[in-house]
């Protein structure tokens, strides 16, 4: 623990939130979890219950309690889901010291700020707190949360641990397509409300979009790295090239799919406010119909992430106006 004063503190923690990195010197207990949970990212999940919130406020049958209970536990969920990751990974020995996800930012038992006994009893016990919500939201709201949550569990499970190692078969990439749409924000629509419609589920589906161009991007600039490894990421399987396009068909998909589920009455009117990320959009497109560049043309706490910043910039544009437009809708009952 460090004796910096509070306002070095706040600035050490808006740093590692934005960045994912601790800043450079001694770093406190806060800013230590931060970086070890990759806290930076969980807003991505955030913005999932907040959009499955707003779509249930008016709904028969909300009760507040139970959303805030399931935001919190789809919240967990993608923590344990960080926590497994790097635990998992350094264990099959496909996370060392050259490999970029200890490159982009500290990786938690590599570069010693945790051991990976101590990650994997922080594992255990942040599951357990989600088996609790699962048991209080299945005792709230009945059998069909079970669904919800284990679908979650084992896509995160299977993600990276053997055996079915999704990431490693193409396959990662559609689970988290899946996880972040119907399961988040219809499972949590289906905690807040005791029932879930079709327009739900579509509406959940803009959203899954952006979250799952961020992985995309990210699986795209861990080519090289990936395929000598065996682990053969939809990226890998395409080629750079193919893996770009879709990665801007994913983005594009959002505004498409956003106004198409307006038209359908899955969404209300306001939320073409997220239209507006468009401008953003616009702004990386470039970037994205070049291959990667060699070095960073601009300084990128993330390198040698690229891609997965391009598109993680436009999420934090699209993502919020989205929330932001539903949140007027909720508001004048639209």
């Amino acid at each position: 623990m460090t004796d910096a004063a509070p306002s070095s503190r706040v600035s050490a923690w808006r740093y590692a939130l934005s960045t994912t990195n601790p800043p450079e010197g001694p770093i406190d207990a806060v800013t230590r979890w931060i970086v070890i949970s990759r806290a930076a990212v969980l807003p991505m999940t955030l913005v999932a219950g907040l959009v499955a919130g707003l779509l249930a406020v008016r709904a028969p049958g909300v009760d507040g309690r139970w959303l805030v209970v399931a935001v919190l536990g789809i919240t967990l969920a993608h923590l344990a889901n960080n926590l497994m990751n790097d635990l998992y990974d350094t264990r099959a020995g496909s996370d060392t010291a050259s490999y970029p996800r200890a490159l982009y930012a500290p990786h938690p038992i590599l570069s010693g700020l945790i051991t990976r006994r101590a990650l994997g009893v922080v594992v255990l016990g942040v599951n357990a707190a989600d088996l609790a919500i699962l048991v209080v939201l299945t005792w709230a709201r009945g059998w069909p949360i079970v669904a919800f949550a284990l679908a979650g569990f084992v896509l995160s499970v299977a993600y990276t641990a053997p055996p079915l190692r999704l990431k490693k078969r193409g396959l990662g990439e559609p689970a988290v397509l899946v996880v972040w749409g119907p399961l988040m924000v219809g499972g949590t629509y289906y905690a807040a409300v005791g029932s879930i419609t079709w327009q739900v589920l579509l509406a959940s589906l803009p959203y899954a979009l952006l979250c799952t161009s961020v992985l995309m991007g990210k699986h795209t600039d861990k080519i090289p790295y990936d395929e000598p490894l065996g682990i053969r990421t939809l990226p890998v399987l395409m080629g750079e090239r193919w893996a770009r396009v879709v990665t801007l068909a994913l983005m594009t998909g959002f505004y498409l799919l956003l106004v198409g589920c307006v038209l359908v009455g899955a969404l209300p009117w306001p939320a073409l406010l997220a239209l507006g990320g468009l401008y953003r959009l616009v702004a990386v497109w470039p970037w994205l119909r070049q291959p990667r560049p060699q070095q960073p043309p601009r300084p990128v706490p993330v390198w040698p992430l690229w891609f997965a910043a391009l598109a993680f910039v436009h999420l934090r544009v699209a993502g919020p106006l989205l929330v932001i437009g539903l949140a007027v809708a909720a508001i004048a009952g639209i």
